[in-house]
């Protein structure tokens, strides 16, 4: 078959109908259409007026009117923009998909202005045939000798193009509803929309029910405008009150003096707020600015902890706020709203493509004119200049907190609680916030101190080389006394040569600094008074992000590892003891506990406890406690198939060889009372470690009460 060139046909009876069904998801969103239409009306007069093409009405006031009428099922809007004429009407109603703000825009490049205009595609007029089986448009054009126009379609590709009687300059357009929403027309409905999408666009917007009884308020004479209709002039006397003067004499004195007021007709109240606080210089912006907004936007009266205002003009132009909401419980985290706007006229919540993920914890609106739209101004299109956007908001981001923590560490300290999740949760999902933020996470101590990663490093050093001088003053006392009695050993590992050799020993030893940390101080309290004791130190980390979020920092850097504070412990709560010395208490209590509480996988250790009050420790490797979280994780999001306690093996009982109770176990562990007491001792230790299970529970109780009869004989 031989080339052909030609031009794809497009059927507008077919497309027409697709248009009207599935341009919009959401059938309410033709108010915004329309409202934006006549807001880019009167924008265009505007530019009209500064570029002296056109010359305003000294009185001239910005405004669109939405009016209701449920008797008649009419919708009515209309804009005192710069209207149209027959052609113009031809040319951008009649033809599907010709944008007259794109074309205003080009036709006047050379005189552009800051004024933003909304429209870009030239569909969103056909919004309105979601909903009605008619619309009709009354325009009449700002240029001279223009002549009113009337526009009418009933849905179908037909429509009628007559003169019209309109005698003011703007665009009045009709819609008749069909019977499936009628609900728009109902003023409480109407309102709710407009406020969804429309309370921050440019031009101020009234909503009025037609033939409604008028409405009258009271004002001071003084206030009166040249727009307000008078319907009555009051006068008010002035108020007295007999008051006691200081010579206790009794005499009347005016507490408000006399007033002249007006009954006027009721002041029309726009729906709108036309600059909203983005739009504002941060430093003409009160604490008290912010706050009113996040209570007006979000309908939270809990003050938010602060805020960071957004602001940039290159190489996009991006304002916005964004709010850290204070957090009641941890489940409130996942609650957050972030608000799109596009030339303040709303987009969506939460697009996820803009608003990096954490941030989505958070309340706050952004506003950026240069985002790439869908046809529907509903979605993005994919585009690398939304990655760029969403990079430039997580840096600010991160920016507000490391300058927070430099120059305004106490109340940052003061927030952490609440805001660490967010910034933990950043740190999970996204590698670059959390190199950047790494050395400003703060961690609080046991004494409710807050320390940075790097001070808490630094003082995990200096911990460890008071202990090295301590150690290294007894080593060589252990010297000069072994050398005195000529009973000195060397125990030095050579070579062939004579040179020390590391063992394998040294070898094996981790050599990353451990921080240790607390989950819940009421459960762990015995083992903080361990630590307490020996002035060490641990971090309190009981969000349930925190096992996620420390695994991650310890994969990204091998300087450091976590420890619970239970997960094992430290020479510095032990006697030097030599293992020897404690083989046959070992050998022995190992046998009876294991026996007593029918686990052979039970690890026993028998170790002398510098606190000699302390009968029984269990302890529960790291590696293992982590797994044991991360399988109830999964139990709870559904992911069933595994046992949560599997890794119970992990499990330690350390005895205290310096405890009187565990001294007498060794001795009498041949008595019919000894099991009794190992189970006694073994549920004591789980008490300290973790919550027991119900029948661990009523068996612990009723152990209990059967060794306080025993004293009690």
């Amino acid at each position: 078959m031989a080339n052909k060139h030609g031009s794809l046909s497009i059927d507008s009876e077919n497309l027409f109908p697709i248009i009207k069904k599935w341009l919009y998801s959401d059938h309410d969103i033709f108010y915004r259409e329309l409202i934006s239409n006549g807001c880019d009306a009167i924008t265009k007069l505007k530019k009209l007026d500064m570029m002296g093409e056109y010359t305003l009405p000294a009185d001239f006031k910005a405004q669109i009117q939405v009016i209701v009428n449920p008797e008649e099922k009419t919708l009515t809007f209309i804009d005192n923009g710069l209207g149209m004429t027959a052609d113009e009407v031809e040319e951008y109603i009649c033809q599907i998909a010709f944008s007259g703000a794109t074309d205003f825009i080009q036709k006047y490049k050379d005189k552009s202005t800051d004024d933003q205009i909304i429209g870009h595609f030239g569909l969103g007029f056909y919004s309105a045939f979601m909903v009605a089986d008619e619309v009709s448009i009354d325009t009449l054009s700002y240029q001279e000798g223009a002549t009113p126009v009337h526009w009418t379609c009933d849905g179908g590709t037909d429509y009628e193009l007559t003169d019209g009687t309109k005698d003011t300059v703007g665009t009045t357009i009709t819609l008749y509803l069909n019977e499936d929403c009628l609900e728009f027309a109902n003023e409480y409905r109407a309102r709710e929309v407009i406020e969804k999408y429309c309370s921050f666009m440019p031009t101020p917007i009234f909503l009025s029910k037609a033939n409604a009884e008028t409405q009258y308020e009271t004002i001071d004479a003084a206030d009166k405008l040249d727009t307000d209709t008078v319907v009555e002039e009051i006068h008010e006397e002035a108020k007295t009150e007999e008051k006691e003067n200081e010579n206790g004499e009794k005499e009347i004195v005016e507490i408000s003096p006399a007033k002249e007021k007006l009954k006027i007709v009721k002041r029309p109240v726009p729906l709108n707020d036309t600059n909203p606080l983005w739009l504002k210089n941060p430093n003409d912006c009160t604490d008290e600015d912010y706050k009113a907004f996040y209570r007006k936007v979000f309908l939270d009266y809990r003050e938010p902890l602060f805020w960071i205002h957004l602001n940039m003009d290159y190489p996009f132009n991006l304002k916005g706020i964004l709010y850290f909401p204070k957090i009641n419980t941890e489940y409130d985290s996942i609650e957050g709203t972030i608000k799109l706007y596009n030339n303040q006229v709303f987009i969506a919540d939460n697009i996820k493509e803009v608003i990096p993920e954490f941030l989505m914890l958070l309340k706050g609106v952004i506003d950026c004119p240069d985002l790439p739209l869908n046809v529907s101004r509903s979605a993005l299109q994919n585009d690398g200049f939304v990655k760029k956007i969403s990079e430039y908001i997580t840096k600010k981001v991160a920016d507000k907190l490391i300058g927070m923590c430099k120059t305004d560490k106490e109340n940052y300290e003061k927030y952490w609680d609440d805001i660490s999740p967010f910034i933990k949760f950043g740190c999970l999902k996204d590698t670059k916030f959390c190199d950047k933020i790494n050395d400003y996470i703060l961690f609080k101590n046991l004494d409710d101190n807050y320390l940075t990663l790097p001070e808490l490093l630094v003082k995990e050093e200096e911990k460890e080389a008071a202990d090295d001088s301590d150690a290294a003053a007894s080593t060589a006392k252990e010297a000069d006394d072994s050398d005195a009695d000529g009973s000195a050993e060397k125990t030095d590992v050579v070579d062939a040569d004579g040179n020390p050799v590391e063992t394998d020993e040294e070898e094996e030893k981790d050599q990353r600094k451990v921080i240790y940390y607390v989950t819940d101080r009421v459960q762990q309290g015995q083992y903080i008074n361990l630590f307490k004791e020996q002035k060490m130190d641990a971090v309190i980390l009981d969000h349930n992000i925190d096992t996620s979020f420390i695994t991650q920092l310890e994969q990204r850097n091998e300087n450091y590892k976590f420890m619970r504070i239970d997960a094992d412990l430290t020479e510095s709560l032990k006697d030097e003891t030599d293992a020897e010395d404690l083989k046959e208490e070992t050998d022995a209590l190992t046998e009876l506990f294991k026996k007593t509480l029918n686990n052979e996988k039970l690890t026993v250790k028998v170790e002398k406890l510098k606190n000699e009050n302390i009968a029984s420790v269990i302890t529960l490797s790291e590696e293992g406690r982590r797994m044991q979280d991360m399988m109830k994780m999964y139990a709870m999001g559904g992911m069933g198939g595994m046992d949560p306690n599997m890794f119970a093996a992990d499990q330690t009982l350390t005895l205290n060889a310096n405890n009187d109770l565990v001294k007498y176990i060794f001795e009498n562990r041949d008595s019919e009372n000894v099991p009794m007491f190992c189970e006694q001792l073994y549920d004591l230790a789980m008490l300290s470690n973790q919550p027991l299970s119900v029948d661990a529970m009523a068996k612990f109780v009723e152990r209990s009460n059967q060794i306080m009869m025993m004293l009690a004989k």
